[in-house]
């Protein structure tokens, strides 16, 4: 199939395009303010590698246990206003992390964060599919490529304020008035109408409507030579339930690259390597830089060569720029380690969550919602393996967790769907 030609979009498309990406942006800068703190946190709190771990794992429990009500607001609420109105009370629960006394409270505000966020996440990825069907080309790595320069600046405020020995309750504070007021004006330029108001006619026909004189929905038309498109029409349920699964497993691989340079990079720098808590922050830095270039470079490429190439090439970029970093430990081989296992899977979630929203016989947001559900299992395991790993040997050996989600990316990245349709 080739690439779906260029066009002018309407003043519309590029307003809401404009508005989602201040969304993915806000929400990736939220919780990577916080991220540099972490040595400082789990000092104060005076805890080991394994228990810190545990409490970082409040975030993925929390997004496990709130992300499968992602559909049903989306659906009674809209993906716009979800998103929006989801990250200003997410800015307003990062201000408790401050003053959590122990690393059971910390880990339970953690949460309530990961459970906002999940929510949020997969409504501004619906809202963000909404505008690429408008453009009717690849513009989705970019509005998480956004994110990225969201994270990269959160980032870089979370490793200033360190630097400068700020308090944490001030920075958090100027942190969330700073992304609040960027969503609620975002808002406002975000698509009306239904969730499905942008899709053909015939990918409308494959989601689930009321039946008429008895007959059921016809199911959409195979594409791309997409398996689980020519098995929907014969079992569709048996071809979700694996699609949805190998999906969720690809997305948590690239869940847990981003998880080990956010939570375990500065670590890692600072203890293994021994550097100062400035030079530490930026591994997630690095990481989050490169995860940015090949985001927003990712659609004009998955354009040219198809999701499936990309992430597969990627998925081994990951493993071999992260193995060899751990091999030759040093900064600016560790530094590099994380950049390269960025961008390798830059466009990994984003092809992930694009092939399940056009999987057939969904209702709106599901596919997208299981996705980002399972997602958030990757988040869940990688804090607690590999805290555990780390206490047993060493935090080097449990980032080898890096090399083997590239390895499986490499396997399972064959099921994507590999256009973007027209």
């Amino acid at each position: 199939m080739p690439a779906a030609p260029l066009t002018t979009p309407a003043r519309q498309a590029r307003l809401a395009r404009a508005a989602v990406a201040a969304l993915f942006l806000t929400n990736g800068a939220v919780f990577f303010n916080i991220v540099p703190r972490f040595p400082q946190i789990k000092a104060e709190l005076g805890v080991s590698n394994a228990v810190f771990g545990t409490a970082l794992a409040g975030t993925p429990i929390g997004a496990l246990l709130a992300g499968l009500l992602a559909g049903a607001a989306i659906r009674r609420f809209g993906s716009a206003r979800v998103a929006s109105l989801g990250i200003v009370v997410t800015t307003v629960a990062t201000l408790f992390v401050p003053f959590a006394p122990s690393w059971v409270a910390f880990g339970g505000v953690l949460f309530v964060v990961g459970a906002l966020d999940a929510v949020v996440d997969v409504a501004q990825n619906a809202h963000g599919l909404r505008v690429q069907r408008l453009y009717g080309r690849s513009i989705v790595n970019s509005l998480h490529g956004v994110w990225s320069v969201g994270a990269v600046l959160g980032g870089l405020m979370g490793s200033a304020a360190a630097g400068l020995g700020i308090p944490l309750a001030v920075h958090l504070s100027i942190s969330a008035t700073l992304f609040s007021v960027t969503a609620l004006v975002a808002y406002r330029f975000l698509l009306p109408g239904p969730e499905d108001a942008e899709r053909p006619a015939e990918a409308q026909d494959a989601h689930p409507a009321p039946a008429q004189d008895g007959h059921p929905a016809r199911p959409a038309q195979a594409q791309d030579g997409h398996p689980a498109r020519r098995a929907g029409r014969r079992s569709f349920t048996g071809a979700a339930v694996r699609m949805l699964a190998a999906l969720g497993l690809l997305a948590a691989c690239g869940g847990l690259v981003e998880d080990a340079g956010a939570s375990w990079g500065a670590l890692y720098l600072s203890g293994d390597l021994r550097t100062d808590a400035a030079t530490a922050g930026l591994a997630v830095v690095a990481l989050q830089v490169a995860m940015t270039v090949g985001r927003l470079t990712g659609d004009r490429i998955v354009d040219r060569f198809g999701q499936r190439t990309v992430v597969r090439s990627g998925g081994a970029l990951a493993a071999i720029g992260m193995g060899a970093a751990l091999a030759m430990p040093s900064v600016p081989a560790a530094l590099a380690g994380f950049a390269l296992a960025g961008l390798g899977v830059a466009t990994l979630v984003p092809a992930a969550m694009h092939t399940a929203d056009e999987l057939p016989g969904l209702p709106a947001g599901a596919g997208l919602t299981i996705v980002s559900w399972l997602l958030r299992g990757g988040f869940l395991l990688s804090p607690p393996l590999v805290g555990f790993v780390a206490d047993l040997t060493s935090l080097r050996v449990g980032l080898l967790s890096v090399v083997l989600a590239g390895a499986v990316t490499v396997v399972l990245g064959r099921v994507l769907v590999n256009r973007t349709r027209a």
